[in-house]
């Protein structure tokens, strides 16, 4: 999840561009697409 999170601070990446990449289920990187998908749409899939 930290990896992941580096990656979109090291190429500028926005929530929304987060929240638009293709998760496993169920992973942690998942949780952090949630959290973007929430930030940047205002709805998560799973919450």
């Amino acid at each position: 999840m930290v990896n992941e999170a580096a990656l979109a601070l090291e190429y500028g990446a926005s929530c929304e561009d987060v929240a638009r990449v293709c998760h496993a289920h169920p992973t942690l990187s998942e949780a952090f697409r949630e959290a973007n998908l929430a930030a940047s749409f205002g709805k998560p899939i799973n919450f």
